[in-house]
């Protein structure tokens, strides 16, 4: 068994979780000493240390989060401060005999909480996505294998030796012993586009593990060439086992659950306040305490509007129906609203801002000129080499027109090829031309073909490469680098056709032809589409793991101020307060490691924002669920679309920002709902209270009450479809608890003045004031009541003129106008007996009528006053 080294034990758990020592110590032994660090060798570990340490280590797996099992998910669908209350009423209504009344709030209870799990359950669930990453095999070496073996992941551990092949994911954290033309794909941790080389030889070290260039990381994947490595973190110790921890760990509150809590703790308020006032009212004025017990549990289910859960659920679901239409699928209901109160929006760069695709933008000589010159040698280097073309090959491949112009398959025929290797950092194909000559075309990194020139390519000759030119040519490339783009140098020289073999020794006296400079274009899509966000908004912020300039440079195309730009490094030094003052005045950030975008995010929340994110890397996994809103696209990897509240089909500003408008208008809907039931139960409980005092009988029995909301709120079912104004989408909308409460308390007491009036002329006109006589009153209350608040819907719906400016959607002026003429048939129905009701008199209309108009003009005119003084109302 292999020794173990007195350096070996920091990989032991510590507090139930293994801990390591920081990677960049490993990047900076040369491959020998690693090995002996961790107590390994070039044949790798013998099988029974591997499975010791896999036994006091762990095995290679990641933290994640675990599926809602589905019993708990329906727990969850009843488990909110409406529910709650309903259901405490219905039983205290159940132990009091009132069946009725019971059985109607457990029907609410019931279909709202069932219609919400059945979305959330179709939506899908948030399965081990990161395990499903890691389902694959690595090629391992232990003492004894005459080779490497397949072995599954879950079982490396440190000190094992990999082989890694273009292709492969990479299965561990680990340092390179050897590495030949090797390109890694880190674009799923860092947001780079671009490849990156890597190589085995000991670096400096640095603070950013992920920028060392002798480690890769789990998460990565080799996009060309071979090596050697060997494994030194697993499982949760990985760079993206951290991420998968911060997961595991579950989110916080968004703004819709903070909403929902207060204003379910409005309503206790209100009901704990005004049930047991009306019940000691009605008992010390009657003596009747159980009938004054039962008439205030009436009284708090009338304040409570019980069809609250049933019209959120039904109106989020409606909207995520309408969304699924806008090419977004809504994985938790509750996201919507936090959809329509979003009022910072964090995103990547790469996918969302550009193409998410590396092209060719220019092929120019050194002073700037296009040259088709350097473009049919570049095509000619990238078509003949052997090697696996990266991005910038495949880009320059695109130009199929240069085939044809070149006659390729007559006039061109492949002689030889010096590979790419990371100390030239350039790689020469060469071909022979009309069988006349060799042609050596090289391009790679402009500093290193510059070494390899002695003249270049200028107005239809060659030219020597001075000093002078040389520095113009570094000028050019700079400034294509400062500018966001990367320049690859072209250079060639014509050989005899003699030659057959050639070597790096032939990479000299090279003519430079010029540049080729490559980008990830920015989105037709995305100019309009910021703009508009802003117009309903919505501040953009760019978070990117790529670099500043080029991070810069895309914002400037399509037109978002960039202003002071904060990279990771500077962040890194700032306290919470520092950088949430910092993140509320950039707008780009970069260079940024996921768990700083995950920091961004949570500041901008402290201070009062709702902050949605846009990512689909796993570097972006820990920002989306820190947000209020996370939001990922259907080609993200999988732990992207687990950590998401909404996936779109399609990633692009434009169908987020209808998404925005869709979020908008379902909340609208909802808060509708919420200020006309509030406010009008309110009016209604208040006017029971004065009732209570002044009238030797009760205003409106239990039934009656229960009958009564059950009406209103069956009118007000349609809400989920109802139009919405312009005002009500252009900014965002947030749970205006107070909002609410004034709403209530302007608008209630208007309802219960209207109230006071039909009780005048029930008392006065009609003669309705004794016990004898209640029938009468009550009938004629309850007619005013319903038929007042199904009405008034159309004046307190909207913030502009009614039925003139602004008119209800057919399906809801269909509801209430149903509600209403019922209300007005049901004295004279059957069933008017056995609700306590008697037909009212011809006489009673005209002051309906009455009431009716002067209760609408006075909602109105104070709908005006209040918008002048608090704004929308």
């Amino acid at each position: 068994m292999t020794r173990v080294p007195p350096a070996w034990p920091a990989f032991r758990r510590r507090g139930g979780e293994a801990s390591r020592p920081p990677l960049s110590e490993f990047a900076r032994l040369d491959a020998a000493a690693c090995l002996r660090r961790l107590g390994s060798s070039p044949e790798g570990l013998a099988e029974a240390e591997a499975a010791a340490r896999r036994r006091r280590i762990g095995s290679n797996a990641l933290a994640y989060e675990k599926n809602t099992v589905w019993p708990l998910q329906l727990f969850q669908a009843f488990a909110n401060p409406f529910s709650a209350l309903l259901i405490v009423l219905a039983l205290i209504s159940a132990a009091t005999g009132d069946r009725q009344g019971a059985v109607l709030l457990w029907s609410m209870v019931l279909l709202s909480s069932l219609l919400r799990f059945t979305q959330e359950f179709r939506s899908g669930r948030a399965a081990e996505k990161l395990r499903a990453m890691v389902h694959l095999t690595a090629a391992v070496k232990r003492a004894g294998d005459a080779t490497f073996r397949e072995r599954p992941l879950d079982e490396l551990v440190p000190g094992d030796v990999l082989r890694l092949c273009a292709g492969d994911m990479v299965p561990a954290d680990v340092r390179l012993l050897t590495a030949k033309d090797l390109f890694v794909s880190q674009s799923a941790l860092t947001g780079e586009a671009f490849p990156v080389e890597k190589f085995a030889a000991p670096v400096a070290g640095g603070d950013e593990e992920l920028a060392l260039s002798n480690l890769c990381f789990m998460g990565s994947n080799v996009v060309s060439g071979a090596a050697t490595a060997v494994v030194l973190a697993t499982g949760a110790q990985t760079y993206l086992g951290g991420i998968g921890r911060e997961l595991a760990r579950g989110r916080g509150a968004t703004e819709f659950d903070r909403g929902v809590r207060r204003f379910g703790w409005l309503l206790v308020v209100f009901v704990g306040v005004m049930a047991p006032a009306v019940f000691l009212i009605n008992g010390l004025a009657r003596h009747d305490w159980l009938e004054a017990f039962l008439f205030a549990i009436a009284v708090g289910v009338g304040l409570t509007p019980e069809m609250l859960p049933m019209i959120v659920t039904a109106t989020l679901a409606r909207g995520a129906v309408a969304m699924s239409r806008e090419k977004v699928i809504v994985k938790r209901l509750d996201a919507i609203q936090n959809f329509g109160a979003m009022d910072v929006l964090c995103t990547d760069k790469t996918g969302t801002l550009t193409q998410d695709r590396i092209v060719l933008k220019w092929h120019v000589d050194v002073t700037g000129q296009e040259s088709e010159a350097v473009l049919e040698h570049a095509y000619l280097n990238s078509r003949f080499q052997t090697g696996l073309k990266n991005l910038l090959d495949v880009a320059v491949l695109e130009h199929a027109e240069v085939a044809q112009r070149l006659d390729l398959a007559r006039a061109y025929r492949m002689v030889d090829e010096i590979p790419f290797d990371f100390e030239r950092r350039r790689m020469s194909v060469v071909v022979e031309e009309d069988r006349d000559h060799h042609e050596l075309i090289c391009k790679g990194a402009v500093e290193e073909v510059l070494a390899a020139c002695s003249s270049v390519f200028l107005h239809g000759k060659n030219e020597p490469l001075d000093a002078a030119r040389r520095a113009q040519a570094l000028a050019r490339a700079r400034a294509y680098n400062e500018d966001g783009l990367r320049a690859i140098a072209v250079a060639y020289k014509e050989t005899p056709r003699a030659q057959t073999r050639y070597t790096v020794a032939d990479e000299r006296d090279l003519t430079l032809l010029g540049f080729i400079a490559f980008l990830d274009p920015p989105k037709d899509s995305a100019a309009p589409a910021l703009r508009r966000l802003a117009e309903r908004g919505v501040a953009v912020k760019v978070l990117s793991g790529d670099n500043e300039v080029v991070t810069r440079k895309v914002c400037r195309d399509v037109g978002l101020a960039t202003g002071e730009v904060l990279s990771g490094a500077q962040l890194e030094r700032l306290d919470d307060a520092a950088l949430a003052e910092a993140a509320e005045r950039c707008t780009v950030f970069a260079k940024l490691a996921p768990l700083q975008k995950e920091r961004v995010v949570r500041v901008l929340r402290a201070r009062g924002r709702v902050v949605g994110f846009l990512g689909d890397g796993i570097n972006d996994a820990p920002a989306l669920r820190a947000a209020d809103l996370g939001v990922s696209v259907d080609s993200a990897v999988d732990i992207a679309k687990a950590s998401a509240d909404i996936i779109l089909l399609e990633k692009s500003l434009a169908v987020l920002e209808r998404g925005v408008v869709e979020g908008r208008r379902t909340f609208s809907n909802i808060v509708k709902y919420i200020k006309m039931a509030a406010s009008s139960n309110f009016g209604n409980m208040f006017s029971v209270v004065g009732a209570s005092l002044l009238l030797p009988f009760l205003p409106m029995r239990p039934l009656q009450i229960l009958v009564q909301n059950l009406l209103y709120d069956f009118s007000q079912t349609a809400i989920p479809f109802d139009a919405v104004d312009a005002d009500d989408v252009a900014r965002p909308r947030r749970w205006e608890v107070g909002g609410i409460a004034r709403f209530m308390l302007w608008f209630g007491p208007i309802s219960s003045a209207f109230d006071y009036a039909i009780f005048a002329v029930m008392w006065f006109a009609f003669g309705a004031r004794t016990p004898l006589a209640q029938s009468l009153f009550q009938t004629g209350w309850f007619v005013e009541g319903l038929v007042s608040q199904t009405l008034i819907v159309h004046v307190i719906r909207t913030a502009r003129r009614p039925f003139v400016d602004s008119r209800a959607a057919w399906s809801l002026s269909a509801a209430t106008a149903a509600v209403a003429a019922f209300g007005l048939f049901v004295p004279y129905s059957p069933i008017a007996g056995e609700l306590g009701f008697v037909p009212l008199p011809a006489a009673y209309f005209p002051w309906l009528v009455a009431i009716l108009v002067a209760y609408a003009m006075a909602t109105e005119l104070l709908k005006r006053r209040l918008r002048r003084r608090f704004g929308p109302v």
